[in-house]
């Protein structure tokens, strides 16, 4: 319990009777076993309502899986670096309807679109292969 043994407890005892004296003890030692029975009431709270939150899902769940005393960094990793990763579907780009309307107009406003499209098709499709696209635009207000 936090390192603390029954040495360390009595001598912090004693300092306490030293600094608070006889007479404010017993209602200090009152106020912090309030304090403790209210910390306690609200842990049991909370688990209550995780309980009802949960469901029987509550019951199932490995709480021993989840301290945090048992995390080992070193395994953590191992474990992440050995574990196999599915690769990303790379982006579907849609394609234009065939049913779409094709008026004058519309394909006016749709080839810029397609241009940038087509780029950042480009650009992506090199980014997977592992080609450098060039340098990022500059931003002078950024810095």
């Amino acid at each position: 319990m936090f390192g603390l043994t029954f040495e360390k407890l009595l001598i912090i005892g004693v300092i306490a009777v030293f600094i608070l004296g006889p007479e404010r003890l017993p209602h200090y030692a009152a106020q912090f076993a309030k304090l403790v029975r209210t910390v306690r009431d609200m842990a049991r709270g909370a688990k209550d309502r995780m309980r009802d939150e949960m469901g029987p899902e509550f019951d199932d769940v490995d709480w021993q899986k989840l301290d945090p005393r048992q995390y080992d960094p070193r395994r953590i990793i191992r474990e992440a670096l050995l574990e196999e990763d599915t690769p990303a579907p790379p982006p579907r780009l849609s394609a234009p309807d065939a049913g779409a309307a094709t008026s004058p107009a519309m394909n006016a406003s749709a080839a810029p679109r397609a241009v940038a499209l087509a780029a950042a098709s480009d650009r992506v499709g090199r980014l997977q292969r592992g080609e450098a696209v060039g340098a990022p635009p500059f931003d002078s207000e950024a810095t």
